[in-house]
């Protein structure tokens, strides 16, 4: 199963994550199945200290599972970062899109979150908006992007352009998925 990746792009404190937050529920209303990743330019530590996992990793093992009932958790040392690609290949075979957060230097399409209250300028505009992929922007000022632009509250209309642009959905009432 081909999937579509699609990363939202912002500056530090832009409102990504929040965006994302409004923007996955609507892409389910629609029907579908979604995963995200989020980039950390950084080594992270998601693991609690003194936990079994914890304990397991810090004794050498280079994976470690948690499974319950209702999810699975896997920490994993890497000898590199994955790319974008080979996460949502190996993670996310089964989900219709991948939403990852960051990501800006990647060859996905892109939909930028810019706020005025967070910053002066966004990071795409008209003279490099094709070689980022820019497909739109959430925003409430102005910008010098050629591209649909939403509100930051249009989540919804958000996941019909998406619906709309890759997987060719047709909004009549009632949505067509060409089932």
């Amino acid at each position: 199963m081909s999937q579509h990746i699609l990363c939202i792009v912002g500056k530090k404190k832009s409102g990504k994550t929040t965006f994302m937050e409004n923007l996955l529920p609507e892409l389910k209303k629609l029907g579908l199945s979604v995963g995200a990743v989020k980039h950390d330019a950084h080594s992270f530590e998601m693991d609690k200290e003194g936990k079994d996992s914890w304990r397991l990793k810090r004794a050498g093992a280079e994976t470690v599972v948690v499974s319950s009932p209702d999810r699975v958790a896997m920490i994993q040392s890497v000898d590199r970062e994955r790319s974008l690609e080979e996460l949502a290949d190996t993670l996310f075979a089964d989900k219709d899109l991948v939403l990852a957060e960051g990501y800006f230097n990647s060859d996905q399409p892109k939909i930028e979150v810019y706020r005025k209250a967070a910053h002066i300028h966004a990071l795409c505009d008209r003279y490099n908006q094709q070689d980022k992929k820019l497909i739109a922007m959430v925003t409430d000022r102005d910008s010098a992007a050629d591209v649909p632009k939403f509100s930051l509250d249009d989540a919804a209309e958000v996941a019909a352009y998406i619906a709309r642009k890759y997987f060719g959905w047709v909004y009549n009432g009632m949505w067509d998925t060409h089932d």
